[in-house]
């Protein structure tokens, strides 16, 4: 059974560790925990992982976030994998810092990473792991946080969320997308 997990995120060093790539860092723990190597390919760096009978593929688009989708669609296409076995992971502004949320299947929520893979995908029918960033920034700064760094009692408790982030992911890979809601939903 195969799956791709994507994460999202903004490629170069100017968005290292900030809370938009969120997506990114839980799969650069993920590969670094496991001894997973990134390769750049088309549109994405890639990684493949064989785990308890799996075939677990993990990108992170090089297309910027607002393009993700094209990534998205050439990677399930070229590797066959049915669109209930995706599964993105993404920052989210409107859950408290570290705080995880699975869903089966929804709206953006003013995404545009997640807005441009439904329309790529022509489907909000996939799962999404979403990662709380908290929102403490003042009115019409929003942009300036989200692209900004955690600050520095965050990146102390970062680890702890990433680690539980990447638990999830394989929780959807091998015990399915119900019990992993069940367990990891807070």
């Amino acid at each position: 059974m195969k799956f791709l997990i994507t994460g999202l995120g903004n490629i170069g060093p100017e968005y290292m560790l900030t809370r938009h790539n969120a997506g990114f860092m839980v799969l650069d723990r993920l590969a670094a925990q496991h001894g997973l190597t990134f390769s750049l390919n088309r549109l994405a760096y890639t990684a493949e992982w064989r785990y308890k009978g799996k075939v677990i593929h993990l990108i992170k688009p090089t297309t910027y976030m607002n393009l993700s989708g094209r990534a998205v669609s050439s990677y399930l296409k070229q590797l066959n994998i049915p669109v209930e076995n995706l599964l993105v992971i993404t920052d989210d502004k409107d859950l408290p810092f570290g705080k995880l949320r699975l869903k089966p299947k929804g709206s953006p929520g003013g995404h545009n990473g997640l807005r441009n893979i439904d329309e790529v995908l022509g489907t909000q029918e996939y799962a999404r792991l979403r990662f709380g960033i908290g929102n403490t920034f003042a009115k019409g700064r929003q942009v300036d946080f989200v692209l900004g760094r955690f600050p520095e009692e965050e990146m102390a408790e970062l680890p702890q969320h990433l680690d539980r982030a990447g638990d999830a992911l394989i929780s959807f890979c091998t015990s399915g997308l119900q019990h992993t809601m069940n367990f990891f939903n807070q």
